[in-house]
């Protein structure tokens, strides 16, 4: 017979008392490759589908780093996805997480094996303890700048270059127009490369334990055999994957008492993240993190066919700040710019939107990625600080502009060509033939005023005079670390330290960061309203008519209105 009694007592208050909870290991793999920001195309998307979101990276980094039940933090390191600057603004997240007294470890099968392996060791040397595999190699090799110049072939092709620059450094056309370095370009390379091999040869000395003079003699013998790096005192342990885990999971379960639980960074982060929430009267708001990349050009941001990287175009950016400015619930902005430059029209258009935003009572901050010079300098001018790495790339004050000359290549092959033109300038642009002498007069007028007015605004921008700038500008380029030195710069770091100006500025506290706009995936279906509608800031997602072949077709000056056009070309611009 069943003692209903027995089954109705209480049971034993223990036994619904929670166990205590497992540290947590933070694991990160670099191999799989890091992205700023997820694209807003769905092929982009489906490109990236695998890749971990930089911003995710570095704030769960950063918050597991402050979270008791984080122990430690292993990272498989790679550098296939990044650059100096964001080798640097990784670092400094490794140090923050190891100045809370947690051990961060780094491993790598090899830094570095058909190849250089300068800069995966370089993020490494951030980390408590460095581990490689016992038949890795440690490709501390040292830096080369290498440049290709093709003039000798476009000459055997009977091909011209004709080329115009504000002023000597603006050197991005010498690869078809000169057979080396000319003097002024061989001086600014020489310039960033002593930069970065201070920074990264400092980094090793400090970091490691070792003089300066012995690292640039370790630099010299590379690549190093994983027991040379033993025994110099580059790595602290030779050992396969296996031995690197055992070993760390066992520190953390005899230091905390508990099998510990491996977790990816970026999932820790999605699952301790504080959700977005509705907006109401009560909300603090956020700050915008709006994220530009590649050559700048006007219209909508894109995907280039060829190189497989993005456009930064002036109209979805320029509408990304219009609505960050409509937007209550947005107190500031971060802006991540990684761009070589392009068009001055369209960096000066997103200029304008930037400081419009400024001056509307919403601080920017623009952060600089790997390489922020030329218009992806232009562009920050509005912004109320500028961040960078000490190895950004930045700079490049200056204006270039010309074209290829293929007549004599025509005539060879017996191509001919006719026109008929109204205006004297009608064809200045044409391949076929060189710039007249009153052609040139305004190419020269059109480069003057460009770099006249680029200066102005950097001036203006950076408090100091004409000259000040000029002397600074010349199309030359700097390190950040330069670049500071020389007033370019407010401050060296990176994303972290943007969000931290940001949130001075705003006064509102420690308001979290979000990526910006994101529009919902119906608004891709629907008609906009106007300009100023928020799904106006959507990259651009139709494909073009000469499709795979677009960019293509533009470089052979094909009709961008497809294949299917009449012959011959006319317009009235």
């Amino acid at each position: 017979m069943v003692d209903l009694a027995k089954i109705t007592e209480p049971l034993p208050l223990k036994r619904f008392v929670p166990g205590p909870k497992a540290p947590v290991v933070l694991e990160l793999d670099l191999t799989e490759g890091v992205v700023d920001e997820n694209p807003g195309d769905p092929l982009g998307q489906l490109l990236n589908r695998r890749k971990q979101h930089y911003l995710e990276v570095v704030e769960g980094v950063r918050r597991g780093a402050r979270d008791p039940n984080v122990a430690a933090l292993v990272v498989r390191v790679d550098a296939r996805s990044f650059h100096t600057a964001r080798a640097q603004e990784l670092r400094d997240c490794i140090a923050d997480f190891r100045s809370t007294g947690k051990t961060a470890v780094a491993w790598a099968d090899t830094f570095g094996e058909a190849g250089n392996g300068n800069l995966p060791y370089y993020i490494a040397t951030a980390f408590s303890r460095v581990i490689m595999a016992p038949t890795g190699i440690l490709g501390l090799t040292g830096l080369q700048w290498q440049q290709v110049f093709v003039k000798g072939a476009v000459d055997k092709l009977d091909v011209e270059f004709e080329v115009g620059r504000r002023h000597e450094y603006k050197s991005a056309m010498d690869t078809y127009t000169e057979t080396g370095f000319t003097d002024a370009h061989r001086e600014a390379v020489d310039t960033i490369l002593e930069s970065v091999n201070d920074q990264l040869v400092g980094a090793i000395s400090q970091t490691r334990g070792l003089t300066e003079e012995r690292v640039r003699e370790l630099v010299d013998r590379g690549p190093i055999l994983a027991e040379e790096a033993l025994e110099s005192g580059l790595v602290d342990r030779l050992g396969y994957r296996d031995q690197v885990y055992a070993d760390l999971l066992g520190e953390v379960e005899r230091e905390h008492g508990a099998e510990p639980h491996l977790q990816f960074v970026t999932r820790y982060h999605r699952r301790h993240a504080p959700q977005p929430r509705l907006r109401t009267a009560g909300s603090t708001g956020y700050i915008a993190m709006i994220s530009a990349g590649g050559a700048i050009m006007l219209g909508k941001s894109r995907r280039s066919a060829l190189s497989g990287g993005t456009v930064m175009g002036s109209d979805t950016v320029g509408a990304a700040f219009r609505a960050a400015r409509q937007d209550p619930q947005v107190k500031g902005v971060v802006f991540r710019v990684d761009s070589g430059g392009g068009s001055a029209v369209a960096s000066d258009l997103i200029r304008r939107e930037s400081e419009l935003t400024r001056q509307a009572g919403k601080p920017v901050v623009t952060t600089m990625g790997g390489v922020a010079g030329s218009g992806g300098y232009y562009v920050a001018l509005g912004s109320d600080a500028i961040v960078a790495q000490p190895g950004t790339i930045t700079g490049s004050i200056g204006v270039i502009t010309g074209k290829a000359v293929y007549s004599r290549l025509l005539e060879r092959l017996g191509v001919t060509t006719d026109s008929v033109t109204r205006g004297e300038h009608a064809g200045m642009f044409t391949p076929e033939r060189r710039f007249t002498e009153s052609e040139w007069e305004r190419i020269n007028a059109l480069l003057d005023s460009i770099y006249d007015d680029f200066v102005a605004k950097v001036a203006r921008a950076r408090g100091r005079t004409r000259d000040e700038i000029h002397e600074v500008a010349k199309g030359r380029i700097w390190t950040g670390a330069d670049a500071r030195e020389r007033g370019l710069v407010d401050e060296l770091g990176g994303l972290e330290t943007a969000i931290r100006l940001v949130r001075d500025r705003a006064g509102a506290g420690a308001l979290p960061v979000r990526g910006f706009p994101r529009a919902h995936p119906l608004d891709r279906l629907r008609r906009h309203e106007s300009s100023e509608d928020l799904s106006a800031a959507d990259p651009e997602t139709t494909l073009s008519p000469w499709g795979a072949l677009a960019d293509a077709a533009a470089h052979l000056g094909l009709p961008e209105t497809g294949p299917l056009t009449m012959p011959g070309h006319w317009d009235l611009r």
